[in-house]
């Protein structure tokens, strides 16, 4: 497969003079900060840091994803806190996450600040995303509606691509394992004077393993959807390139512009299909100005393209092309010491286009929002802070919408903390579920949820420990009413659960630990009935150290039973899964890596009748001289 580089070269062009034109939130106010690792952007659009942050987050650096040597974003966010996936089959095949037990669409994806997803189905082709390509990931849990919109009910994923504060930095990796797996990237970020620029190229490719195992299947019997077994083969190719650059005009203009565009060729299982071709394309363009201290204004716009091309046994059976347009603009306002008051205003517009018509392809949101965050002087009890926002949606397609969300944090004596909170959020119904011929209902109403959490963590330099615990309800769930054979607003769900994190250094041991509790429930008929697909415990361990030049470690994953149907008569059991990996630093910029993927070769699944891959090794080869 060759990557068309055209388009993402086109858009870059046109990115960097359209930053009149721009997106959400992006995370440039981070350049200003001087220790990237303890500083967020994605839970208040704002830079703050960790330890600052009112909402649970959990933040994924470059160095933890290369010490991981996970081979794919979905790997490195396995069986992290509240975090639930399911995978139809290995490498590029559709992968679906749930946080807090809610829904895939329930979720806002960003990558540098730039919404994606696909208005048709609502989900995010997270597997399409390659590591080689991103920088960090920060991960924040609860509802975010009352500033990022529709969608936010279970919390916010951002992505940042790789980007180099200083210095000529040149990379390569070269890899292969089981499977005919291999890999290979290239990328450089430089800076000359108040310039910076940077590119990254990878590639990916594995024959893959048989995805569907079904012995004998029926048109109707739900597995795979298939009506005969297709014991093959199913592999997957991607290619990918990052490019971006940006400019320091002084100290007070910064103008900024990145892409990214992933072009894959996935082979699964299916009667009406067993191949794609797709593409995932984020470009944006950002510029800020800080005429003072106590003030700065952020204009960002981007779009993303999810595209793909279906085909049966060869031939061409269809294809979807999803666009989705956004700008902001957002001023922060210092008005007192220790207190930020955060304006703006987003626009996003979703295009559908393809071989499905659909009755409406396009509709536009336009959005305000403000947000107070305050932290007071010491007291008796301690420090306190506050963070208060409100937001209003106005949709072509459903109308005006109000969300807002509230949360109180007390630091007091010896790293402890303690932190409440309140939000509102809803998820406006995607392309398929109002339009889609013969099948969507375009009088559907937004899903709404109300989440009350509450929090308490304790650190010092070498130990941070957090526990969180939220209870959320869902009214007007959309669903399939017989009596309509439509979609409907016609269910109720509740979930509630509680998370513990543990970062720990012990005896020159790196530990980051995580372990999950949910209740989930379709309170629609007053039933005990759980969501599907969701686990109700989980953990995740990962245990590393160096001794010189080697590095040992491994990481372990369980998650308990679930159920794959809404009925709940399909359950899948419950499975553990531990990785063991060693890196060796053979010159200061050239390491060997090796890993083995679930050691004891169990056998799961995520979805039922979808394999998972058993025992998998791989061997990486990295070229990183220190700038």
């Amino acid at each position: 497969m060759r990557l068309h580089l055209a388009p993402l070269a086109t858009a870059m062009a046109l990115a960097l003079p359209a930053v009149a034109l721009p997106a959400t939130a992006r995370a440039d106010a981070t350049a200003q900060a001087t220790d990237l690792d303890e500083v967020v952007v994605t839970a208040t659009r704002t830079a703050t840091t960790v330890a600052h942050t009112l909402a649970p987050v959990e933040v994924i650096d470059r160095d933890s994803i290369e010490r991981s040597q996970a081979r794919s974003l979905p790997d490195l966010l396995a069986g992290r806190a509240g975090i639930s996936l399911a995978n139809q089959g290995g490498a590029g095949k559709l992968t679906t996450l749930f946080l807090r037990g809610a829904e895939s669409d329930h979720i806002v994806v960003l990558v540098d600040g730039i919404r994606i997803g696909s208005p048709t189905s609502g989900l995010v082709s997270l597997q399409n995303l390659p590591l080689a390509l991103i920088e960090r990931v920060e991960i924040v849990r609860g509802p975010r509606s009352s500033l990022y919109g529709s969608e936010a009910i279970g919390g916010v994923i951002q992505i940042f691509t790789r980007r180099e504060a200083a210095g000529w930095a040149p990379r390569m990796h070269v890899g292969g394992g089981s499977h005919g797996a291999h890999d290979f990237g290239v990328g450089f970020d430089g800076r000359e004077g108040r310039a910076w620029f940077g590119a990254d190229y990878a590639f990916q490719r594995t024959e893959g393993f048989n995805a569907c195992d079904v012995a004998e299947p029926t048109p109707f019997s739900g597995g795979c959807f298939i009506s005969e077994p297709e014991p093959d083969l199913d592999g997957y190719i991607q290619d990918a390139l990052s490019l971006r650059a940006g400019i320091d005009l002084d100290d007070a203009w910064q103008i900024s512009a990145q892409a990214l565009r992933s072009e894959g060729e996935n082979d699964f299982d299916g009667d009406y299909g067993n191949r794609s071709e797709t593409v995932q394309q984020v470009v944006g363009g950002n510029v800020r100005w800080r005429p003072s201290d106590a003030m700065q204004f952020k204009l960002t716009a981007g779009r993303n393209v999810d595209a793909s091309d279906q085909f049966n046994d060869g031939s061409y059976t269809g294809y979807f092309d999803t666009d989705r347009d956004s700008a902001a603009l957002q001023g922060d306002f210092g008005i007192a010491d220790g207190q930020l008051l955060t304006a703006g205003i987003d626009w996003l517009r979703d295009r559908v286009e393809g071989s499905t018509v659909y009755v409406s392809d396009e509709r536009d949101n336009r959005a305000a929002f403000a947000q107070y965050q305050g932290r007071f002087a010491t007291t008796a009890a301690g420090t306190h802070a506050l963070q208060a926002a409100v937001r209003r949606d106005d949709n072509e397609q459903f109308g005006g919408h109000t969300t807002g969300s509230v949360s109180w944090g007390l630091e007091f004596g010896g790293g402890w903390q303690l932190g409440a909170g309140w939000g509102s959020a809803f998820k406006a119904p995607t392309f398929n579920e109002l339009y889609y011929p013969f099948f969507g209902n375009p009088d559907l109403r937004p899903e709404e949820s109300q989440t009350v959490e509450i929090g308490i963590g304790w650190g010092n330099d070498d130990f941070d420990i957090r526990l969180d615990a939220f209870d959320t309800k869902v009214d007007d769930l959309i669903a399939f009413d017989a009596a309509l054979n439509l979609p409907n607003n016609i269910e109720r769900a509740r979930m509630r659960g509680a998370e513990l994190g543990v970062d720990a250094t012990v005896a020159g041991w790196q530990l980051a630990a995580s372990a999950s509790w949910l209740d989930t429930g379709n309170r629609t008929f007053d039933t005990d009935l759980e969501l599907p697909r969701r686990a109700r415990h989980g953990a995740r361990i990962e245990l590393d150290r160096a001794f010189g030049r080697l590095g040992l470690g491994l990481t372990a994953v369980a998650e308990g039973p679930r159920y794959d149907d809404v009925a709940n008569t399909r359950r899948l059991p419950g499975f553990a899964t531990l990785d063991l990996r060693a890196e060796y630093a053979l010159t200061d910029a050239l390491t060997v890596q090796g890993r083995v993927a679930n050691v004891f070769d169990r056998d799961y699944e995520t979805v039922a009748f979808y394999n998972q891959p058993g025992r998998e090794w791989f061997v990486t080869l990295r070229y990183a001289p220190t700038p």
